[in-house]
C-alpha cells in the first residue's frame, strides 16, 4: 500500500488542479426575475426569492409565496496548446445536467393568523450558488490534469426577514452547505489519466471522490428612504453580507476503479460583501420602471491553501494565491400593470449586464473551471396572472378556492456569457499552459404562486 500512497502524493502535487475546480465557479442566477436584469436585485427583492439575494427584502413579500424553477445551460471552452494543439470541452454535454435549479417558499407571520407577528416574514430556500460539470476529451492534450469535474453543492437557507418600520427592515439566514444524492453524482469528483511512472501503467484512470457538508450564515438590510402615495419604493438600499463557509471533504482516491487510498480536505467558500441600491423613475397604479447597480466582492483571497491529508498520516500541501474579485450589475425592469390590452395581469421586461473578473492567477489554474474574466448581457419577461384572469388561457388565476393562489407568475431569462480570451503560463503542470476561450448560454424559468 506504501507504493500507491506515495503515488497518490505525488500525482495530488503535481497533476491534480490545486483546487479541485470547485472554488473558481460560483453560479449566481438563482431567479428568473433577477437574472433578466443580470443579476441586479439585491436592492428589489421583492419576491420569495429575496432569500438568496437580499434575506431583509422578504420583509415585502405578502402572504405566503412559493417560487421555484431551473436553469438550461449549455457552451464550450476552447484551448490551444503553446505548439498549436487544439481541444475542446463542454459542460457536461450540450445542455447541462442535472440543471441548476432553485426553489423557495415565505410566509409573512400575520397572514397565518399571527396579528402581532406581522412584521415577521419567515421563508426557506434550496438553491445551487456553487456548481461545476466540465469534460474534456480522455485523450486530450491536458489529460493528466483533468478529463471531467463536478461539484453538486445545494445550499440549504432557512431566512427570516424583521420590518423595522416602513424605512428599514432587517434579513438573516443560515447557508447550510452540502450534496444530495438526487443531484447528480452526490459528490465531488475529479477525473483524470496517469501519465505513466511510480509503478502506475500509463493510461490508469485516477479520480478523487468526496462530500462533506459545512455551515455559514447571510445577514442583510434593506434601507428604503422614499415612498410613493402607495407606499411603494421610490428609492431602496440593500446592504448583504454572506460568510465565509469551511466545508471538509473526506473522500479516497481511485485508480482503475480500486481504491488505493482515504483521503480529506477542506472546501473553503468566500465571503461576500454586497452593496446594491434601486430607483424608480416611475412608479404608479399604471407603470413601473426601475434601475439597480449592484457591486459585489468576493473574498476568494481566503482560500490559501487546499492540502491533503491522506489515510497514510502524510500530509500533501498545496498553497493557493486566490485574490479578492469585484462583481458589478447593472439592471433595469420596466412594468405594465393591469394594461388594456392585457387586463388581469402584469407585464414586465427587464434588461442588464454583469462584469466579473477572474480571481486565478495562472499557476494553480485548472481546465475544469471557467476561470477566465467575463461580460453577461441579459434579458428576460414577467407575467403576473391574477382576478379574473387565466394563466396559460386555461387555469384560473384569482383565487378559486380557499386554497387556490391569488395570483401565479411565469419569469422567463436569457444570458450571453461573454468570456475573455486568457493564456496561461507557468502553471504546476505544464500541459495546462496555452491560450482558453469560452462561452456559455443560459436559459432560466421560475413559476411563482402567491397565496
Amino acid at each position: 500500500m506504501s507504493w500507491k500512497l506515495c503515488a497518490v502524493g505525488m500525482m495530488v502535487v503535481f497533476l491534480l488542479p490545486s483546487n479541485t475546480s470547485a472554488q473558481a465557479i460560483r453560479f449566481q442566477p438563482q431567479g428568473a426575475a433577477a437574472a433578466g436584469q443580470g443579476n441586479a436585485f439585491a436592492a428589489q427583492a421583492d419576491d420569495a426569492s429575496a432569500i438568496h439575494f437580499n434575506p431583509a427584502g422578504l420583509s415585502q413579500v405578502e402572504g405566503v409565496q412559493v417560487l421555484a424553477g431551473t436553469s438550461l445551460l449549455g457552451g464550450s471552452i476552447k484551448y490551444k496548446s503553446l505548439t498549436g494543439m487544439d481541444a475542446r470541452g463542454d459542460l457536461g454535454g450540450s445542455v447541462a445536467y442535472p440543471p441548476p435549479s432553485h426553489s423557495y417558499v415565505s410566509a409573512n407571520l400575520g397572514s397565518l393568523g399571527w396579528k402581532n407577528l406581522s412584521n415577521v416574514t419567515v421563508g426557506l430556500g434550496l438553491t445551487t450558488p456553487y456548481g461545476l460539470n466540465t469534460r474534456y476529451p480522455v485523450n486530450g492534450p491536458f489529460n493528466s490534469a483533468v478529463t471531467s469535474s463536478t461539484l453538486p453543492l445545494i445550499d440549504i437557507k432557512p431566512t427570516v426577514a424583521y420590518k423595522l418600520n416602513d424605512q428599514i427592515a432587517l434579513g438573516l439566514s443560515a447557508d447550510i452547505y452540502t450534496f444530495a444524492s438526487f443531484l447528480g453524482e452526490g459528490h465531488v469528483e475529479q477525473r483524470l489519466v496517469w501519465p505513466g511512472g511510480l509503478g502506475i501503467p500509463p493510461g490508469a484512470s485516477f479520480e478523487f471522490s468526496s462530500k462533506g457538508t459545512g455551515a455559514g450564515f447571510t445577514g442583510s438590510l434593506l434601507y428604503t428612504p422614499f415612498r410613493n402615495a402607495e407606499g411603494k419604493s421610490l428609492a431602496s438600499v440593500g446592504l448583504i453580507y454572506t460568510s465565509q463557509a469551511v466545508i471538509p471533504l473526506n473522500g479516497s482516491f481511485f485508480v482503475n476503479g480500486a481504491k488505493v487510498a482515504d483521503a480529506s480536505t477542506t472546501l473553503v467558500l468566500p465571503q461576500i460583501y454586497r452593496g446594491a441600491v434601486a430607483l424608480w423613475p416611475i412608479r404608479d397604479q399604471e407603470r413601473e420602471w426601475k434601475l439597480e447597480v449592484d457591486v459585489e466582492y468576493v473574498g476568494w483571497k481566503s482560500v490559501r491553501d487546499f492540502d491533503m491529508h491522506l489515510s497514510s498520516g502524510a500530509v500533501l500541501p498545496q498553497p493557493q494565491q486566490w485574490k479578492t474579485v469585484p462583481v458589478i450589475a447593472v439592471g433595469t425592469e420596466y412594468k405594465w400593470l393591469n394594461p388594456s390590452w392585457l387586463p388581469h395581469w402584469d407585464v414586465a421586461v427587464r434588461s442588464g449586464y454583469t462584469r466579473t473578473e477572474n480571481p486565478v492567477p495562472d499557476t494553480p489554474f485548472n481546465p475544469g473551471t471557467i476561470s477566465l474574466s467575463s461580460q453577461t448581457m441579459s434579458i428576460g419577461a414577467g407575467f403576473l396572472c391574477k382576478g379574473q384572469g387565466r394563466f396559460l388561457g386555461l387555469v384560473p388565476c384569482g383565487g378559486a378556492s380557499s386554497l387556490w393562489p391569488k395570483a401565479m407568475g411565469l419569469d422567463v431569462a436569457f444570458q450571453e456569457w461573454f468570456y475573455e480570451s486568457r493564456t496561461v503560463a507557468g502553471n504546476l503542470n505544464p500541459t495546462v499552459n496555452g491560450t482558453y476561450h469560452a462561452y456559455v448560454h443560459l436559459g432560466t424559468v421560475s413559476l411563482k404562486f402567491m397565496f
